[in-house]
């Protein structure tokens, strides 16, 4: 089950990106205007495995650009972090 962004204001895990129903790209609270710059910063270490939570009411073709877009900047793995994940 995928969760709703707004409900975790202040727990979103610290080592994931939060994608939003309205396509705002967040981590630890902060905008991340551009995924794949974001990516490129990323050590080799780091750009092994990246861990997005989607928002439920992001649409399937969203996830799956910003999924295309980290894999083109690097990023090894790209995991989807459910609702049970985060209990």
């Amino acid at each position: 089950t995928l969760i709703e962004a707004k409900d975790l204001e202040g727990r979103e895990p610290p080592d994931a990106l939060v994608a939003h129903a309205d396509g705002r790209l967040t981590l630890r609270g902060q905008e991340l205007p551009d995924a794949a710059a974001y990516v490129a910063a990323l050590s080799g270490e780091d750009r092994a495995a990246l861990r997005i939570v989607p928002d439920r009411n992001l649409p399937a073709r969203d996830l799956v650009k910003l999924g295309n877009t980290l894999r083109g900047a690097g990023a090894k793995r790209v995991l989807i972090v459910t609702e049970r994940a985060l209990q």
